[in-house]
């Protein structure tokens, strides 16, 4: 009986500091003002436990993007900043989390372009495979997480 209730405890203060990692952490998202995708990221995001805060930049979006080390190639149409982190595109709450979990030694997470079926992009059942990239310090890049079209 002690063995379950230590076992039940233990996983309870993991489910509690899983969530107190997004409880209210505040993210800034820089957009261009009328982007339906980015609000409703900043929505998927809300939804997750986060604290999103949009910023309209026009063109001084793109300035940010490079100012953060994000390769071009990994462009999408919004960028945020969490933590000290970098996060390009839609990508999902979830991978925020690990991030934030996690602590790597990098920029941030990168999901290029705008794959439907992403976070933001979701508009019914269809959804594109992509991934989600870590994107290193020296501006190189690795797969995060995978996702499957359906």
């Amino acid at each position: 009986m002690k063995n379950r209730f230590q076992t039940l405890a233990a996983a309870t203060l993991m489910i509690a500091a899983a969530t107190a990692v997004t409880a209210q952490t505040a993210i800034h998202v820089g957009k261009t003002r009328g982007c339906g995708c980015c609000l409703a990221w900043m929505e998927k995001l809300s939804d997750a436990g986060f604290a999103p805060e949009g910023e309209n930049m026009g063109g001084a979006l793109i300035r940010l993007k490079m100012d953060r080390g994000i390769p071009v190639d990994m462009f999408s149409c919004h960028t945020a900043t969490v933590e000290g982190y970098t996060i390009e595109g839609h990508v999902p709450p979830a991978d925020i989390t690990r991030l934030l979990e996690e602590r790597p030694d990098a920029i941030g997470l990168a999901v290029p372009g705008m794959p439907i079926g992403s976070p933001g992009m979701d508009f019914g059942d269809d959804a594109e495979a992509y991934d989600v990239f870590l994107v290193k310090s020296d501006g190189s890049t690795e797969i995060f997480s995978s996702y499957p079209a359906s």
